[in-house]
């Protein structure tokens, strides 16, 4: 069975509403997961949370896109992840919840104000972890039925020393891309500012490290059968990772807090894309265990003509996500201020 144009149209489109979860969120959930370690009072818990109150609903928007899209165009794969990962997800959703409710709740309500901390904490540092334990999975492979059913161990079936890595390396990139967000949105000079530069430089090496780490794992262990003719684009796009996570660091360095945030959010994006170039055209691999085969995008896909419809609606619908992306961070952009903390 050969693959069609927007076969591998959907493979690509549905990897980037990944990558702008990944950019997007990711600072979301990174500061969050930094708020107990940076934010020394109440004024500086009132600056993270502000720094990512008016945005955090919209960047949601494209995790919630990406699972509609992988349900329309490849519904295997999606019945094969949401019931293989079920128990993790559920995790996820509800933390997502509780952050969501946390940041809304903790400035009317200060008697349980220590109450809502702990669960912003949690509700963003269990998924920053579990969206690279998951990713690890689909990577190196879950042993399925001949009908594409995950018939491992629930949620502890899915934890190996590689999904481990790939879970620390994702949850590092959320923590660098939360720390210079931090850096970008805190006031300057302010002790808050201070710490999220300190923390960004262990957090960024630390990255960097998982990133060689994995890779190596991946490529020559794990998934050594990769599709020949995408080499040359998988190793531009780590050089991208790299470049984008050095130079951070380098922009952190200067002062230059946005490009700081810039090059975090490039290399994030193309650890994404480095992914779907090393998966392709598998969405999930099989296990050397497993009854079944792959599921790949000509296995899993819709009919053409609902490709083709799920198209135009995206060539209406995106823009618009995108115009109402800018109108919303041109107008929140700047740093938080003091007049800003009202009901935060």
């Amino acid at each position: 069975m050969e693959m069609t144009f927007f076969q591998v149209l959907w493979f690509i489109l549905i990897f980037v509403l990944i990558g702008g979860y990944f950019v997007l969120d990711g600072f979301d959930l990174g500061a969050g997961t930094l708020y107990p370690f940076v934010a020394k009072n109440d004024k500086e818990k009132a600056i993270v949370r502000r720094s990512i109150g008016p945005v955090w609903d919209g960047n949601e928007v494209w995790l919630l896109t990406a699972g509609g899209a992988l349900f329309a165009a490849f519904a295997p794969a999606y019945a094969t992840t949401f019931s293989g990962f079920y128990l993790a997800i559920m995790l996820v959703l509800f933390s997502l919840i509780v952050r969501a409710v946390s940041v809304e709740f903790r400035g009317y309500d200060p008697k349980w104000a220590s109450i809502w901390d702990k669960l912003f904490f949690i509700g963003s540092a269990l998924p920053s972890l579990l969206f690279g334990v998951a990713v690890g999975n689909i990577y190196a492979g879950i042993p399925m039925s001949a009908g594409g059913d995950y018939i491992g161990i629930p949620l502890l079936g899915l934890i190996t020393p590689f999904t481990l890595l790939t879970g620390l390396l994702g949850l590092s990139m959320f923590l660098a891309q939360g720390a210079t967000w931090l850096a970008l949105k805190s006031p300057k000079p302010s002790a808050l500012r201070d710490r999220a530069v300190k923390v960004a430089f262990p957090i960024q090496i630390a990255a960097l490290v998982l990133f060689v780490i994995v890779s190596i794992y991946g490529h020559f262990i794990v998934q050594p059968d990769m599709v020949p003719e995408l080499s040359v684009l998988r190793f531009l796009f780590a050089a991208i990772v790299l470049v984008g996570i050095v130079g951070s660091m380098v922009m952190m360095r200067k002062g230059s807090d946005l490009w700081a945030f810039l090059c975090q959010s490039a290399g994030a994006f193309f650890l994404v894309a480095l992914l779907a170039a090393s998966m392709f055209p598998n969405f999930v691999v099989a296990s050397p265990d497993s009854i079944g085969p792959s599921i790949t995008l000509m296995s899993a896909a819709g009919s053409e003509l609902a490709l083709m419809w799920m198209t135009i609606i995206t060539c209406v619908g995106l823009p618009l996500v995108l115009v109402y992306h800018v109108i919303i961070y041109r107008t929140f952009r700047g740093r938080v201020k003091d007049e800003d903390l009202k009901h935060y």
